[in-house]
C-alpha cells in the first residue's frame, strides 16, 4: 500500500509526545549512577507480580485491566549499584536537582511557561516495566509552541519522569527486566493537535530534537529518544502509537496508519452493507482430530483445543490488506497473540498449512455456516485458534471482540511501531484512571531565573561559520555532534579550527572504519591530543594514528601513546634528512620530470615520516630539494 491521500480532506489529526532521556549524573529519585551495565554483570534478581488498583474515585484503568488478565511473573536483574529505592523497597528520595534545572532549560527552547509549583503523580503501569506498578512523573510546563514549514504546533505540556525499566527477554514464566535503566530522567513532550500532514509531523519531531540536543544535557543514541504519534481521521478514532525509535520513520508511519484507518472504515461500510454479524465461540476440536496440520497437531497432542468464531459477511475481508503486509486477519492475531497464542488461521486463507478443503467445509458446517460461502472469494468468514483450553478460548473470545468493532469501524486504541513503519495491536487507551497523586514526594517549587536559555544548534552552525571560518558542512557536524564542546575548548588553546572540527568529527569516522574501537575514546584523551597540538608535540598528519592508538590501548595517556607510536613532532633538520633520502632514492624520475615529481614523493615523504611532520612544512622542504636538483 502505497497510496496518497488528501490529508486534509480526511481531516488528519495528529500530535506527537517526544520522550528523551536527560545526562545526569543521579537518577530522579535516588543518588544512583545513570550509566548501564551489561546483564552479565547482574549480582541477583527478585521478582514480582503486579495487580492494577484503582483510582481516588474508585475506577479501574481499562488498559491495566486487560494487562493483568495475563499472569505473568517479572524478573529483575540488579547490580551492585542497585539501591532499596529501585528495587521498590524504600520511598522515592527528593526531585533530582539537576533533572529539573534541565527540564527548565528545554521548557525555555520551546517557548513554555513554567508551572509555581511541581506535584509528583503515579502513573498505573502493570506491564513490569516499574518495581512498584506505577511510574512517577510531574507537570513542569505548559502552553508552548514550535514553528514548522506548514504553520506552528502548540506544545501542551512538559512531563518529568522516570523512565522504564529496560525489558531483555521473555521467560518461561513472564519477563525479564534489567534495573540500570530504571529511574534515568526523562523528560516528555506533548504537542497540541495541530499536526496536519506526515511531512508536518516529521519536521515538528526534527525540530523538537534539535532543540532537545541544544541544551548538551540529553542522552545520544538509539534508545535513549522515543516518540509516540497520536493520529486519527474525522471518521475514524484516536490511536497512539508507541515506541518509534527513529525520527526518519513518523512520517512513514502517520502515513500508514492514516491508510489502515481509511482502509478500516471501508470495511465497516462493507460489513454493514453486508448486515455483517460475529456469532458464539464455539469449540470445533473435533474437526481437527485427523489433521495434517502441524500446528494443529502440536496443539492438540498436548492436550489442546481448537475454538472457532463464525464470522458471517466478513468472507473476503479478513485477508484484506490494511497496511503494509498487513491484514484485517493480522489485527485479529495481534488480540490473539495479547492472550498467549502463537496466532490465528482464518478461512480467508484456508486452505493451507496443512488444513485441507474437507476440514474448512467440516469447520463451516461445525460453526452453521454453508461451505459454499465461506472462503476468500465468498461472503463467510470463520477464524480459529489452537492451542491449550484456557489460552485457545480466551483468545478467541478476544477475536471475536475485536470482529465487533470492525464492523464499527476504527478503534480507539494503542500500538506499537514495527521496523516496517506499520503498527501493531499493544493495548487499550488508558484514561485519567491510572492517575493519582504521590505521597512520598513533596512538592517543588521551581524557579525558571536559575536556568539560562541554550544557545540552539542551529545558531551554533552559524556561529561556528562566521566565528572560526568553518564551512558550512562541517560547522553542522561540529555543532549536531557530541564533542562541540572539546571542538570549542580545542580552539581556545590555540587548535586550528579546521584541524580541531575535523578531528572530533571526520577523522573519527575515518578511524572507525577502519576498525578502530573508538567507543574507548574519552573526552580527556582528545583533550591530550589537543595539548599535543597545541603545544607543536604532534604534528596535525599525526593525529589518526595517536586516536587509533589510544582507541586500541585506552589506558594509556596521549603523549605515552605518541611516545610508544614515534609520533612525535619532527624537528626541521629531521624533515629535511628524510625528504633528502626520498629524493636521492628517485634521483633519475626527478632528473627526467623535475618538479612535475613533486606529486608522488610527497606521498613517499610523510610515509618515510610517519606523520611526525606538518605537511606544509615537508612540502616546502621537498620542493626546495628538487630544485636543487633539478637546476
Amino acid at each position: 500500500m502505497t497510496a496518497e491521500y488528501e490529508y486534509d480532506d480526511l481531516g488528519l489529526v495528529a500530535g506527537l509526545e517526544i520522550h528523551q532521556q536527560l545526562d545526569t549524573a543521579t537518577k530522579l529519585f535516588c543518588n544512583c549512577p545513570t550509566a548501564l551495565q551489561e546483564p552479565d554483570e547482574s549480582s541477583k534478581t527478585i521478582s514480582r507480580y503486579l495487580h492494577p488498583t484503582t483510582s481516588e474515585l474508585g475506577e479501574l484503568d481499562e488498559a491495566a485491566l486487560e494487562e493483568s488478565q495475563v499472569e505473568r511473573e517479572f524478573e529483575y536483574l540488579m547490580y551492585d549499584s542497585t539501591c532499596l529505592v529501585e528495587a521498590d523497597d524504600e520511598p522515592p528520595h527528593r526531585v533530582d536537582d539537576e533533572a529539573l534545572a534541565v527540564s527548565m532549560e528545554i521548557a525555555q527552547l520551546l517557548d513554555m511557561s513554567v508551572v509555581d509549583q511541581i506535584h509528583v503523580m503515579r502513573k498505573l503501569v502493570i506491564d513490569g516495566s516499574n518495581t512498584s506498578g506505577f511510574q512517577r512523573t510531574m507537570m513542569v510546563a505548559t502552553d508552548g509552541e514550535i514553528e514548522t514549514s506548514e504553520g506552528p504546533v502548540g506544545v501542551e505540556d512538559l512531563m518529568l519522569e522516570e523512565e522504564s525499566a529496560q525489558r531483555l527477554t521473555e521467560t518461561e514464566s513472564g519477563v525479564r527486566y534489567s534495573l540500570d535503566r530504571l529511574g534515568i530522567p526523562l523528560v516528555e513532550i506533548g504537542t497540541k493537535p495541530d499536526i496536519r500532514s506526515p511531512q508536518q509531523a516529521q519536521e515538528a519531531a526534527e525540530r523538537i530534537g534539535m532543540l532537545l540536543r541544544s541544551t548538551g544535557e540529553v542522552r545520544r543514541g538509539l534508545g535513549t529518544i522515543r516518540q509516540d504519534v497520536n493520529v486519527s481521521i474525522a471518521e475514524g478514532a484516536r490511536v497512539e502509537i508507541k515506541g518509534v525509535q527513529s525520527l526518519e520513520d513518523i512520517e512513514a508511519i502517520v502515513r500508514n496508519e492514516v491508510g489502515r484507518q481509511a482502509e478500516l472504515l471501508e470495511i465497516a461500510s462493507e460489513l454493514d452493507e453486508r448486515d455483517a454479524t460475529v456469532g458464539d465461540i464455539q469449540d470445533v476440536t473435533s474437526v481437527f482430530e485427523e489433521t495434517d496440520s502441524g500446528v494443529i497437531q502440536g496443539a492438540l497432542g498436548d492436550g489442546g483445543k481448537v475454538w472457532a468464531v463464525p464470522l458471517p459477511g466478513f468472507g473476503g475481508l479478513v485477508g484484506r490488506e490494511i497496511q503494509p503486509d498487513r491484514r484485517l486477519g493480522t489485527e485479529f492475531s495481534d488480540h490473539a497473540k495479547r492472550h498467549g497464542a502463537g496466532g490465528i488461521f482464518h478461512t480467508d486463507e484456508l486452505p493451507a498449512y496443512g488444513v485441507t478443503e474437507s476440514e474448512v467445509e467440516a469447520l463451516a458446517e461445525a460453526v452453521d455456516l454453508d461451505p459454499a460461502v465461506v472462503g476468500e472469494d465468498t461472503t463467510d468468514a470463520v477464524a480459529i485458534v489452537a492451542d491449550d483450553p484456557e489460552t485457545a478460548e480466551q483468545a478467541i473470545d478476544a477475536v471475536a471482540k475485536r470482529a465487533e468493532t470492525a464492523m464499527d469501524g476504527v478503534p480507539e486504541e494503542t500500538r506499537d511501531a514495527t521496523e516496517e513503519a506499520t503498527t501493531r495491536y499493544l493495548r487499550p487507551l488508558p484514561g485519567a484512571a491510572r492517575m493519582y497523586p504521590e505521597t512520598d514526594v513533596p512538592p517543588v517549587e521551581p524557579d525558571p531565573e536559575t536556568v539560562e536559555t541554550p544557545e540552539l544548534l542551529t545558531e551554533k552552525t552559524e556561529r561556528y561559520q562566521d566565528e572560526f571560518d568553518l564551512d558550512a558542512g562541517l560547522a553542522e557536524q561540529v555543532a549536531y555532534g557530541q564533542r562541540w564542546a572539546l571542538f570549542e575548548e580545542a580552539v581556545e588553546r590555540g587548535v586550528d579550527a579546521t584541524l580541531a572540527a575535523q578531528t572530533v568529527e571526520s577523522t573519527i569516522t575515518e578511524i572507525r572504519r577502519d576498525g578502530a574501537p573508538v567507543e574507548n575514546l574519552t573526552d580527556e584523551h582528545f583533550r591530550d591530543v589537543f595539548a599535543l597540538l597545541a603545544e607543536d608535540e604532534l604534528a596535525k598528519e599525526g593525529v589518526p594514528n595517536l586516536l587509533s592508538a589510544l582507541a586500541e590501548n585506552p589506558e594509556l595517556s596521549a603523549e605515552a601513546a605518541a611516545e610508544q607510536e614515534d609520533l612525535g613532532s619532527a624537528a626541521e633538520d629531521e624533515v629535511r634528512e628524510a625528504v633528502v633520502r626520498v629524493v636521492e632514492r628517485n634521483a633519475e624520475q626527478i632528473s627526467e620530470e623535475g618538479m612535475a615529481a613533486f606529486s608522488g614523493l610527497m606521498g613517499e615523504c610523510m610515509g618515510e615520516l610517519r606523520g611526525k611532520a606538518d605537511g606544509d612544512v615537508v612540502s616546502d622542504v621537498l620542493r626546495e630539494e628538487i630544485g636543487k636538483r633539478a637546476d
